[in-house]
C-alpha cells in the first residue's frame, strides 16, 4: 500500500509538471505566431484589406492561432503518453497472458478502422465550424462598425435576418461536430463491452479445467479498462489535433501571401504642383465589378472638392487611390 500511494503521488507530481509545461509551450507558440502574423499584416497593402472583411483577419489572429496553442498544450504531448499507456498495458497483457491478452486486443482494429472514418468525418466538421466563425465575427464586425449606417437606411430588420441565416449555419456546423463525437464514443464502449465479454467466455471455460485462474482474469478485466482508456482520450486528442491543423493551414496561408508593400526608401518627388488629375479611371476591387467607370476630373492646388454620392458609390475607393 505505501508503495501503490508512493507512485500515487509521484504520478500527481509528474501530471502537474507535464501540464504546466505544455501550456506554457503552447502559450510560447501563439505568442510567436500571433506577432510574427501581425507584423507580417502590417505591411500588407491598403488595397488587401479592401478585399479581404476585417472579421476575418480577426479570427485568424486570435481565435484561429489558439488552437495551434493547443495542440501543443492539450495534443502532441498528451497523444504520446497515451500511446505509450497502450505500449506498456499491452504489453504487460502478453507477458501475463498471450491468449487473453490477443482477445483483448481483437476488436482493436476494427476500432482503428472506426477511429480513421471518425477522424475524417471530424476533420470535414472542423473546418466548416473554422469557416462560420470567421463568417460570423466578420458579418458582427462589420454591422457594428457601421451601425450608424445600418440605421440611417433603416436595414436594421433586413440586417438581423441576414445574421440569424449566418447564426444558424454556424449552429449547424458545431450539432455535426457533436454528431461525429456522439457516435464514436458509443463504438469505443461497444468495443470495450466486445473484450470484456471474449475475456469473462474464454477465461471462465479455462477456470473450470483449471487452465487459468480467477486473479488472473479479474486482472485482465482491469487492464481492458486502461487499455480503452487512454483510446477514449485519443478521441479527445483528436479534435484538439483537427481543429489545430484546420487553424494552422489558415493562418499559414495568410502568412505566405505576398502583398507586401514595396518600401526601398529611395523615392524622391519632385515637381509637386498640387494638382489632382483623373483621366477615364477604372477600377474594380474584384475581377470586371468595377466601382469606378471611367472617372474623369481635376483638383487645383487650393481649390477645396466635395464628393458627394449614395454608400457604394465610389467616394472612399476614389480617395484611396489618391492616397495610393
Amino acid at each position: 500500500m505505501l508503495i501503490i500511494l508512493l507512485f500515487l503521488v509521484l504520478e500527481s507530481i509528474l501530471q502537474f509538471y507535464q501540464t504546466y509545461s505544455a501550456n506554457y509551450l503552447g502559450q510560447s507558440v501563439v505568442i510567436d505566431i500571433r506577432t510574427k502574423l501581425f507584423n507580417h499584416l502590417a505591411k500588407f497593402k491598403l488595397s488587401f484589406y479592401d478585399k479581404t472583411p476585417i472579421g476575418t483577419l480577426v479570427t485568424r489572429v486570435i481565435s484561429d492561432i489558439e488552437t495551434i496553442g493547443e495542440v501543443f498544450s492539450q495534443g502532441i504531448l498528451i497523444i504520446m503518453g497515451d500511446i505509450l499507456k497502450l505500449i506498456l498495458v499491452i504489453a504487460y497483457m502478453f507477458f501475463v497472458d498471450w491468449r487473453l491478452a490477443l482477445l483483448s486486443i481483437a476488436s482493436i482494429p476494427l476500432l482503428l478502422i472506426a477511429t480513421n472514418i471518425f477522424k475524417n468525418a471530424i476533420k470535414k466538421a472542423f473546418i466548416s465550424v473554422r469557416a462560420q466563425v470567421a463568417k460570423l465575427n466578420a458579418f458582427a464586425q462589420e454591422h457594428i462598425t457601421g451601425m450608424s449606417v445600418v440605421q440611417i437606411f433603416g436595414r436594421e430588420e433586413r440586417e438581423l435576418e441576414k445574421f440569424k441565416e449566418i447564426n444558424a449555419e454556424h449552429r449547424k456546423a458545431h450539432i455535426n461536430s457533436v454528431w461525429a463525437n456522439s457516435i464514436f464514443f458509443p463504438i469505443v464502449e461497444l468495443f470495450s463491452a466486445i473484450s470484456i465479454a471474449l475475456l469473462v467466455w474464454y477465461g471462465v471455460r479455462n477456470i473450470i479445467t483449471d487452465d487459468l485462474t480467477f486473479g488472473v482474469l479479474f486482472q485482465f478485466i482491469l487492464m481492458i479498462h486502461m487499455l480503452f482508456r487512454p483510446i477514449r482520450q485519443l478521441a479527445d486528442r483528436f479534435n484538439v489535433l483537427q481543429m489545430g491543423m484546420v487553424g494552422s493551414e489558415r493562418v499559414f496561408n495568410l502568412l505566405e501571401k505576398d502583398e507586401a508593400i514595396v518600401d526601398t526608401g529611395q523615392a524622391s518627388l519632385k515637381d509637386i504642383k498640387g494638382k489632382i488629375e483623373f483621366k477615364n479611371v477604372f477600377f474594380a476591387y474584384t475581377n470586371d465589378e468595377y466601382v469606378l467607370k471611367d472617372i474623369s476630373f481635376d483638383v487645383n492646388p487650393g481649390e477645396t472638392v466635395a464628393l458627394v454620392g449614395a454608400t457604394g458609390a465610389g467616394k472612399s475607393s476614389i480617395i484611396n487611390l489618391i492616397k495610393l
